[in-house]
């Protein structure tokens, strides 16, 4: 059971109460920031909150964001508070009195969403554009371990239909041993959906009031469409979603599991290419698992061209700039990192997604390059997660990509689609 609350259209009722169950507000005494402090000061029940964008008209955070969990360090329950800027994070642990203090202090903070997994609940408070507090609350009948070296919990339950009819989880709501792999990538994928979706709600870079419109381009078999969708409707969004991909067979396919489920009234596929895909409405998200090569270039390019609020990516292979480089004479001292041959691929992947990152801050977006999934389940498991800010680009972040695109003479695809001197090797 879940539901959106607002605090001020039912704090009337005595009977309700932060314990209370999914879809009930909190007490007359308490408002719905009260009911994620309680939570956040629960080292019993607490499993993982995340805090990030920014409520409007105030000063961000000096944190984008913020993780909180509880561990046991030398027999004593810590909070661990992990605090994250632009380049890295940085982590404390509080005991005791300490813990309340540090609780109320980023209660304070002008984020503009909180995300609470507790051994019970999901909790989403999110702040609107006036300011008002509206918390949503989903039950979760999953036991929880809140050790410190408990399973993380699991976005998505095995037992989700659209997951056994992908043929990932068997018919007794089990994931199959040669599927785990897939699972993970897909459920770790949602773990940063969620989230940054929440934040740009907060942030008004999507309204709200209409259908949420999702495209997935290079959807392939539709893991990950399927599973974003089933996350965001549980989450209780009106979404409007679209999967891409050029191959019949693979949207044939993905028609009939649509149909299966009763998913086909808000979910369809279109057979196109990324480049030629007409949307009727420009997409609020674009997702991009896995899109081989300079796939992953365009499928960043109309996300850009769409002006949509959030992208989320997670590249693949790296032919095109590997490529560049066996012909390049690398600038001094860097002649060993192109000398062997996995060095330079490996090399090359680096180079490549640092350069889509600078692209598209100058093109207005704020960017994060995150790990997403273990390397053990893929080793291709870096994200990039960018979202529309409107904001112009500073002349030193312009002035570094010239000189790495000089230095190491390449053109990024993504420059060729989005940046008007992009297409030269500036000299």
């Amino acid at each position: 059971m879940q539901s959106d609350v607002d605090p001020e259209r039912t704090s009337g009722d005595p009977g309700v109460g932060p314990g209370a169950g999914s879809g009930v507000s909190a007490g007359a005494d308490s408002g719905a920031r009260d009911v994620v402090r309680a939570a956040l000061l629960d080292p019993a029940g607490l499993v993982r909150a995340v805090s990030s964008g920014r409520r409007r008209g105030l000063e961000p955070p000096h944190y984008q964001r913020v993780e909180l969990r509880y561990v046991d360090l030398k027999d004593t329950r810590h909070l661990q508070i992990t605090e994250y800027d632009e380049r890295q994070a940085h982590t404390r642990n509080v005991a005791g009195a300490d813990v309340e203090k540090a609780v109320d202090e980023l209660l304070d903070l002008p984020y503009g969403t909180w995300h609470v997994e507790t051994t019970t609940e999901t909790l989403r408070l999110r702040y609107t554009k006036k300011g008002k507090e509206l918390l949503h609350r989903q039950a979760d009948s999953r036991e929880q371990e809140t050790s410190h070296d408990r399973a993380k919990q699991r976005v998505l339950d095995p037992a989700a239909p659209f997951l056994i009819e992908l043929g990932i989880s068997d018919h007794h709501g089990r994931v199959k041993p040669s599927r785990q792999a897939k699972y993970k990538q897909i459920e770790e994928f949602c773990k940063l959906l969620a989230p940054a979706l929440d934040e740009a709600i907060a942030a008004g870079r999507i309204g709200s009031g209409r259908p949420l419109q999702v495209v997935d381009l290079g959807c392939g078999n539709a893991y990950l469409t399927l599973a974003a969708y089933h996350l965001l409707t549980s989450a209780g969004h009106d979404v409007r979603m679209t999967g891409i991909d050029h191959n019949p067979a693979a949207r044939k396919r993905n028609t009939r599991v649509v149909t299966a489920l009763g998913w086909q009234e808000h979910l369809r596929f279109v057979d196109a290419t990324i480049q030629a895909a007409e949307l009727d409405v420009h997409p609020d998200v674009v997702l991009a698992l896995h899109a081989c090569d300079t796939a992953t270039d365009d499928a960043l390019a109309r996300a850009v061209g769409w002006e949509a609020p959030l992208v989320l990516a997670a590249p693949c292979c790296h032919h095109d700039i590997q490529t560049q480089l066996k012909s390049v004479t690398p600038p001094a001292p860097y002649a060993l990192m192109t000398r062997y041959g996995i060095v330079r691929e490996r090399f090359a992947d680096v180079l490549t997604d640092t350069l889509r990152a600078a692209v598209l801050r100058q093109v207005g977006y704020r960017v994060e390059v995150v790990q997403f999934v273990d390397s053990q389940h893929t080793p291709r498991n870096l994200l990039l997660r960018a979202a529309r800010t409107g904001a112009a680009p500073t002349s030193e972040l312009q002035s570094e990509y010239r000189t790495l695109i000089s230095d190491w003479h390449v053109t990024p695809r993504l420059a060729q689609l989005l940046l008007p001197d992009g297409r030269e090797v500036v000299s």
